[in-house]
Parts: structure tokens; C-alpha cells; sequence
């Protein structure tokens, strides 16, 4: 949303959260912090969901094929379910929300899968760690925060077109 085109409505009644929200719509500092914001929403629903797909797939005896896959699966599905849910929250209807979660998380879930699991693939034995295992919890911990790391980035240049969480954010007003 631009904000010259925002800006002339009587909605803020304070001008210093006018210039809080005026500053969320401004590249620079306002841009990395909606980034890191939305990764962060991001890694929670993807931590979740990869945290209870290698648990559950390590627990059932799983091989590491079905047990990523899970641990993919819930993380998507995890990941969206955030997204609806905070924008079905402001009142829009299902299909809208759906397609919200859809637009604004696709790509960022799919970069934080991509590193997360490729870090634990190229850790020597993690895909291999049981759940009592240090190994398990630290691979999957370090990958989590390099997954976000990289991410960030992502989201920023998403968000500074327009994009990603750009567009949940409009229905936060």
C-alpha cells in the first residue's frame, strides 16, 4: 500500500502512531523490521511444524525420506494456518484469507524449508540423530536459525514490493 494514497484519512487519531504506521509503509529500517516481524511469524509456524514432523517420524521409526516429507507438509500447513487465522481474525472471508496465506507465505516457507532441511541433509549423521540425541535438537535448532536468517532477506524484498506480508498487513487495519 502506498502511503500518500493512505495518508490524507482521519484514522489516526495520534500523530505519534501516525508516524509508527507511516514508518511500517516506508522502505529503510521500518522495511527490515516488517521483514523480520513476518519471518519470525514464519518460523514459528515452520518451527512447529518441523519440530512435530521430525518428532513424530523419528518416534515412529520413520525413514528420513517420509519423516521430511511430514516435517515439510506440517510446516506449510502450519505456516498458513497462522496467516488465516490473523487475517480471517480482521474479517475477511475463507477464500480470500486462503488465498491471503497462500500469496503472502508461499515463498518464504519454501526458502526456510529449503535451508532448514538442507542444513540437517548436509549435517554428517543429523538425519540419522534420535530424539534423546543432542545432535537431533542442536542440528534442528541451528538450521532453524539459519533458515530465518536467510529468510529475512527474502521477506524484505518481497515486502518492498509489495508482497509477502506486505499484503496481510493491509488487513491489520
Amino acid at each position: 500500500m502506498r502511503h500518500d494514497a493512505h495518508a490524507g484519512h482521519n484514522g489516526h487519531t495520534e500523530q505519534v502512531h501516525h508516524e509508527t504506521h507511516s514508518a511500517a509503509h516506508s522502505p529503510g529500517k521500518a522495511g527490515w523490521a516488517m521483514a523480520v516481524q513476518a519471518t519470525l511469524h514464519c518460523l514459528t509456524g515452520c518451527a512447529i511444524g518441523e519440530v512435530l514432523g521430525m518428532v513424530v517420524g523419528t518416534a515412529l521409526g520413520w525413514g528420513n525420506v517420509p519423516t521430511t516429507i511430514l516435517a515439510i507438509v506440517l510446516a506449510f500447513f502450519l505456516g498458513y494456518s497462522l496467516t488465516l487465522r490473523g487475517v480471517r481474525k480482521a474479517g475477511v472471508d475463507f477464500r480470500t484469507a486462503f488465498r491471503v496465506a497462500l500469496t503472502a507465505d508461499t515463498l518464504s516457507i519454501a526458502v526456510m524449508e529449503l535451508i532448514d532441511n538442507g542444513v540437517i541433509a548436509l549435517w554428517p549423521a543429523a538425519l540419522d540423530a534420535r530424539l534423546d540425541d543432542v545432535l537431533f535438537w542442536g542440528s534442528l535448532a541451528l538450521s532453524l536459525v539459519a533458515a530465518f536468517v536467510i529468510t529475512v532477506p527474502v521477506n524484505r524484498w518481497m515486502i518492498g514490493r509489495g508482497k509477502g506480508h506486505a499484503v496481510v498487513h493491509q488487513y491489520h487495519h
